[in-house]
């Protein structure tokens, strides 16, 4: 939620509540096609969000329809319209919706026609298609690693139940990233505990262990590179302070040239037998 937020320039969401989604006039049927979660930010923002699976050709009403819905929901006797809290309608559909734009992630508002400035803050749509984001994918214009939207999307892209499908490519830049991302981390573990068999847990806790091992292999050597280079420094700065000895500098003089304090320089001279 908070990589999509983001995009329209929100504040960071530190904690959400969930709340009861049914606000009548769904039919049974429609159930199985779509998911619903409703959301109250600590700042007071309603959140609707409307996974779909399957496109009816209605979903931008639809969507609208959803959003008036949670926002006059709260309406009671002797309240100021002043108390109703913006609602934001995120909608992530598993197919293609417009037409006249490629990018996968797409934000509106209410703007006033000639000067384009916004009417309102109470009113956000998202809508987010799939097919969009996974063409993108295919022709490498995403950058998991720089954009965490798109890895969040990819993780719920990742798995084409429809077609039985499982993106490997997907799951294995993922499981990488999730490496750096404590977030992506948690999510990706849980997500793989809760839909996998004992073997793919196995398998994953291996490649997982594998990434591990080539991260802490790959930080060894960084650091045997950053050891030898402070060992050679020290070397040198120790043949410097052992010259200037020789030239008959005192201890007080070698010590301000060599950043070597006095003890150091003491135990030189004492090996150098002046």
């Amino acid at each position: 939620m908070n990589a999509i937020l983001k995009q329209s320039g929100h504040e960071e969401i530190q904690d959400i509540s969930f709340q009861n989604t049914e606000f009548s006039g769904e039919y049974e049927e429609d159930k199985r096609s779509r998911l619903d979660i409703l959301a109250m930010t600590n700042t007071g923002e309603w959140i609707n969000i409307e996974i779909q699976f399957t496109n009816q050709y209605n979903m931008v009403k639809r969507s609208i329809y959803y959003w008036s819905t949670v926002y006059r929901a709260p309406m009671k006797r002797r309240m100021g319209y002043s108390e109703l809290r913006p609602v934001i309608a995120i909608n992530i559909m598993n197919f293609s919706l417009f037409e006249q734009t490629d990018r996968f992630h797409t934000t509106y508002h209410l703007y006033e026609d000639e000067e384009c400035f916004r009417l309102t803050d109470v009113m956000e749509f998202h809508f987010l298609e799939m097919p969009k984001l996974m063409s993108d994918w295919k022709q490498e214009k995403l950058d998991p690693w720089n954009d965490v939207l798109a890895r969040w999307m990819l993780l719920l892209g990742m798995v084409d139940h429809r077609n039985g499908q499982v993106y490997e490519d997907i799951y294995k830049e993922l499981e990488v990233i999730a490496m750096k991302d404590e977030t992506l981390k948690s999510a990706f573990q849980g997500w793989d505990v809760l839909s996998a068999s004992t073997e793919e847990v196995l398998a994953y806790d291996a490649r997982l262990k594998q990434v591990l091992d080539e991260e802490a292999a790959k930080r060894e050597a960084e650091l045997r590179v950053k050891e030898a280079r402070e060992e050679a420094r020290e070397a040198t700065i120790k043949e410097t302070a052992k010259r200037m000895l020789k030239e008959g500098l005192n201890v007080e003089m070698v010590a301000k040239f060599t950043d070597l304090s006095k003890e150091q320089i003491q135990i030189l001279k004492e090996e150098m037998k002046l």
